[in-house]
């Protein structure tokens, strides 16, 4: 058991880390690959457009006989977009697919999908159809949207809580990791090119493909299985194949503290959409969840993802210096990902994301004012380069990850998966509109492109300062008192007289 000192921090046992077993890092890694699908498919656009407009434009000319620049642009920009718009069908559809065939299932079966539209996306060139390139990102989208919703929640529901905002952190390292090795693919030297651009697209399906291969030997989350499905002893099966434990004995404080919680949450098992919007001690954890993932994208991050090409050529780069510049988008990304692992459970979920917001919102600053002066002052440009990639930096310490992973600290099991389906379709749909909007917005603002985004970001932080809790090393009882919800799981007392609550591996 964790004890809590009368401050309320938590002072973890010896030994408390056991749990992270060679088998709990496989199943982790596996999962994962979904998160990598996601951010394959967010950055492989980038890099290519130029060849990818220049095949619409050709194939347009093909059929009608004479060149339309604007449809060819608004084309590109709907491929862009519809990513997100496939990513809201399947993140408002995860909540159901997560409870009807659980988190390890409903990966699985999520994979065939991922593998369909690779197959789809890659076919494009051949069938000289930019219609199927575009129904392929959307298939793709809902095979990301699920993965948004599904992987988060099995990392987190297989976590020991002395890991779990590390944990949480490794799903936007996959995601991170994708982005560069997406954009390394993509440059004109490797396969962003005439000839090799459908591969480059269609390796989306290479992630999917693996976990095909590796999920069916690992288990489904043990608190699905308890708490959702009841199955007790299928659940401490998991839960000793994840522990690499021989005796129940081993994992007996996690499956009594399930237990305990499934009691203490009798009326919330399979909560509708409705229940969850009618029960008014949801709506501010909900309220948060949700600002938490507007935060992430409506501070412009995506902007950088999808158009950072455009915009370093914009500053005066070249083509090629442009690309690199774009490579160091997602190189500071992974670095900064990897730096923040062992912080997200030390310094803090909201900390960290305060602290990003900090850094975005003055990175948006500078770069603003040397992208305006760029043409007078050669060196700006090289001030708009760095203070881009600051803005990154900044983004990948909190933004980039927590929304993700914060969702599942903030529910019980009852409501979770429909606050979770909320909150990811939230965040599509604000990624559907900055990247169907963005391309208009550069053209009407020009240089003066991320003040919005700016705003945005200045209202997030003052918002998420004064009412989100910090969820880092807290239980469900603890976390449901701050948002106003009283418990009601028995608690333990102890000989010095401070309560007590359940094991950190039973966490959420």
């Amino acid at each position: 058991m964790n004890r809590i000192s009368k401050q309320g921090s938590q002072q973890p046992l010896h030994g408390q880390a056991k749990g992270v077993t060679l088998r709990f890092c496989l199943a982790v890694l596996s999962s994962t690959l979904g998160m990598f699908s996601f951010g394959y498919s967010t950055g492989v656009i980038n890099a290519p457009q130029k060849v990818i407009t220049a095949f619409y434009n050709q194939t347009y000319i093909d059929r009608y006989g004479k060149e339309d620049k604007s449809m060819v642009e608004f084309l590109w920009s709907f491929t862009v977009a519809i990513f997100a718009v496939g990513g809201m069908v399947g993140g408002l559809a995860g909540g159901w697919w997560a409870d009807k065939f659980g988190r390890k299932m409903g990966m699985l079966y999520n994979t065939a999908i991922g593998i369909v539209a690779g197959l789809l996306m890659g076919l494009s060139k051949p069938t000289k159809s930019f219609e199927i390139l575009i129904i392929g990102r959307f298939i793709v989208g809902i095979n990301c949207g699920l993965y948004t919703g599904l992987t988060p929640t099995y990392n987190s529901e297989v976590s020991p809580v002395a890991v779990r905002g590390a944990v949480g952190t490794i799903n936007q390292l996959g995601v991170t990791l994708a982005l560069l090795i997406s954009q390394v693919l993509g440059l004109e030297q490797a396969l962003g090119t005439e000839q090799w651009w459908p591969l480059l697209i269609a390796l989306s399906a290479v992630a999917p493909l693996i976990q095909l291969i590796t999920l069916p030997f690992l288990p489904e989350s043990p608190r699905y299985l308890l708490l959702t499905k009841n199955k007790h002893e299928e659940s401490v099966k998991a839960l000793l194949w994840l522990r690499n434990a021989d005796e129940p004995g081993q994992v007996s404080e996690e499956v009594q503290a399930m237990a305990s919680e499934k009691d203490s949450e009798q009326g919330e098992e399979g909560m509708s959409f409705l229940s969850v919007l009618r029960t008014a001690g949801i709506w501010k954890p909900l309220s948060l969840a949700l600002i938490m993932h507007l935060s992430q994208q409506l501070c412009g991050i995506n902007c950088i993802f999808y158009y950072s090409t455009t915009i370093f050529e914009k500053v005066g780069l070249s083509s090629s210096d442009a690309q690199y510049a774009t490579l160091g988008v997602g190189g500071i990304m992974v670095v900064m990902t990897i730096i923040t692992i062992p912080l997200m459970d030390r310094a803090g979920r909201k900390t960290l994301h305060l602290t990003g917001l900090v850094g975005i919102f003055i990175s948006s600053i500078i770069f603003t004012i040397s992208f305006t002066l760029v043409d007078k002052t050669e060196w700006l440009k090289y001030l708009a380069i760095v203070s881009s990639l600051l803005f990154v930096m900044f983004f990948a310490l909190g933004p980039g990850s927590i929304p993700w992973m914060i969702v599942a600290e903030m529910f019980t099991q009852g409501p979770r998966s429909v606050a979770t389906a909320l909150a990811v379709t939230t965040n599509w749909t604000a990624n559907f509109i900055v990247g169907l909007a963005f391309p208009a917005l550069l053209s009407a603002l020009d240089k003066l492109v991320f003040i919005p985004f700016t705003v945005f970001v200045f209202i997030f932080f003052w918002l998420i300062f004064f009412f989100l809790p910090e969820t880092k090393g807290r239980t469900v009882d603890e976390i449901s008192a701050l948002f106003g919800k009283p418990s009601s799981r028995p608690r333990l007392s102890t000989k010095d007289g401070l309560p007590a609550v359940y094991d950190n591996n039973s966490q959420l």
